[in-house]
């Protein structure tokens, strides 16, 4: 089986768990292809990996490629799903950051993780992303997030105001410092932060979150994922941002915006002694509760 791995940076401490894994990979047989950058800082660490294959875009994972391990948090998780796209190839998170809805595999638990996999103890969960059309064609092929779309103010300190369309039907004109578009996934992401519903996966909606709403009664929506979300925004200002799972660029005034539903899925591991609602319960500090 041919492993790939990608890694944001080999932080010092992170050092016993990357020995740990090439390891895991020797013991059970397995080639890893590493992402080139990854390559370069674990060989200045003193890892012997010059003869390992590399990887550098997402064409690389068009065929040959079985499986990829991301190591890091939930940011280095996202910037995965960047090359893995339409491929296929199912993806497992070792988290080594903070909290990790995402790449929720404790790195303790490496070896059991590696273990199950080979046992093929585990199911695949098909995860949605957002598409984002724009006039200019801003994004490019990167045109899509796993966890979430935003429209923001960008530098000044009024708020600005988003008009929002489900399909042709208007929704609603939110005065705001921005407005989350999430998938299912996201849900648990800056969603989560604003006062979002948490979303179970598996669900086909997306949901729209206000930042900051000047109106109180203003609230999160779920909607169906197949309407499509028509955004614009107006403000005191020329530009605002538009940010695919943090990464962002700017967009004009009354620009218009149009957010669907991905026409592929990203295949995620879901180890068989792990599920969604555990991983909530242990995150979210569930049932600490005294009186529990």
């Amino acid at each position: 089986m041919q492993i790939a791995l990608y890694s944001k940076k080999v932080a010092k401490q992170d050092l016993p768990l990357f020995h740990r894994f090439f390891i895991a990979m020797e013991k059970n047989e397995w080639s890893v292809v590493l992402h080139h950058e990854l390559k370069e800082q674990l060989i200045k660490k003193g890892f012997p990996c010059q003869s390992y294959n590399e990887f550098s875009s997402h064409k690389d994972f068009e065929k040959g490629i079985d499986l990829v391990f991301s190591i890091g948090g939930d940011g280095t998780f996202l910037k995965t799903v960047t090359f893995i796209r339409a491929s296929n190839v199912p993806i497992i998170g070792i988290n080594t950051g903070r909290l990790g809805f995402l790449a929720n595999v404790n790195e303790v638990r490496l070896e059991h993780a590696i273990q199950l996999i080979k046992e093929k103890k585990y199911q695949l969960q098909a995860r949605s992303l957002l598409r984002v059309k724009t006039t200019r064609n801003l994004f490019g092929e990167d045109n899509f997030a796993l966890n979430e779309v935003t429209v923001q103010k960008k530098d000044a300190a009024s708020m600005i105001t988003v008009h929002a369309h489900l399909g042709n039907d208007y929704l609603n004109s939110y005065w705001v410092d921005g407005l989350i578009v999430s998938s299912t996934t996201g849900s648990t992401a800056y969603n989560l932060s604003c006062g979002g519903p948490l979303v179970t996966p598996g669900c086909k909606v997306h949901v729209l979150t206000p930042i900051a709403p000047h109106n109180l009664n203003v609230r999160p929506i779920v909607v169906p994922d197949d309407i499509p979300i028509k955004l614009s925004v107006e403000g005191r200002e020329r530009n605002y941002l538009l940010s695919l799972d943090g990464n962002s660029l700017n967009i004009k005034q009354k620009e218009e915006v149009i957010i669907e539903k991905a026409d592929f899925l990203i295949q995620m591991i879901k180890l068989e002694d792990s599920n969604f609602l555990t991983t909530i319960r242990n995150k979210m500090l569930w049932g600490k509760d005294r009186r529990n």
